[in-house]
């Protein structure tokens, strides 16, 4: 079954244009192995199919990682590492903060960061409206998170001044962007097919800063 598992990782990685190691490879797999042992006791995710979880968490995850700039970036209400565990294994040079309120997933999300020694991550156990961190971030990346108005508030004090906002939604969000109350809000909406799967998700992306980026 790994075998078979990991043909399918290697060919969606290489459809959504990235090139996995063997040793990035086997990182996925064994996130995967973690996911889906602790979501018996931790219930960390609805989706209890070891296929789903492959095709709807870890390449899902994966297929946003060509639209992510920055080297400092923090998955606000991460969960179970979703997405940031995947594209922190995806992305080594880059630096993630996994940032979760829920005590029993931020145990998981260290015992992953432990198992599969994922230098380049650090976690949080905090409300990130709460949260004040000693340095501002290059990306906030949200996945079922709040609406985009509710994200943008949430998050903006942990924004670099170019920061950028990217909100994975699962269908199509214009009204989240039509109910924007700054109109001078840059907003582009992205569909992202995801290899695997007929239908496509939408990874809606902000820079809520335009003035002091220009």
């Amino acid at each position: 079954m790994v075998n078979l598992e990991t043909e399918r990782l290697l060919g969606a990685a290489l459809d959504i244009g990235i090139a996995l190691s063997d040793h990035q490879t086997a990182q996925l797999i064994a996130y995967l192995d973690l996911l889906e042992k602790w979501n018996h006791a931790y219930n960390l995710t609805a989706v209890r199919s070891r296929s789903e979880m492959l095709g709807r968490h870890l390449i899902e995850s994966l297929a946003i990682s060509p639209f992510i700039r920055g080297r400092q970036v923090v998955d606000v209400g991460s969960g179970a590492g979703l997405p940031g565990v995947p594209l922190a294994i995806a992305n080594p040079a880059v630096q993630y903060t996994l940032l979760d309120s829920n005590g029993k997933k931020s145990r998981f999300l260290f015992e992953v960061k432990r198992a599969l020694m994922l230098s380049n991550v650090e976690i949080e156990t905090v409300r990130v409206e709460s949260w004040q961190p000693t340095r501002r971030f290059d990306s906030v990346v949200t996945r079922a998170f709040a609406d985009l108005a509710t994200t943008l508030a949430r998050v903006d004090h942990v924004l670099s001044d170019q920061g950028m906002v990217y909100a994975m939604k699962t269908e199509q969000a214009q009204h989240e962007i039509d109910a924007l109350p700054d109109a001078t809000r840059q907003v582009t909406a992205q569909n992202i097919n995801v290899p695997g799967r007929d239908w496509p998700f939408q990874l809606l992306a902000v820079q809520p800063r335009v003035e002091a980026a220009l």
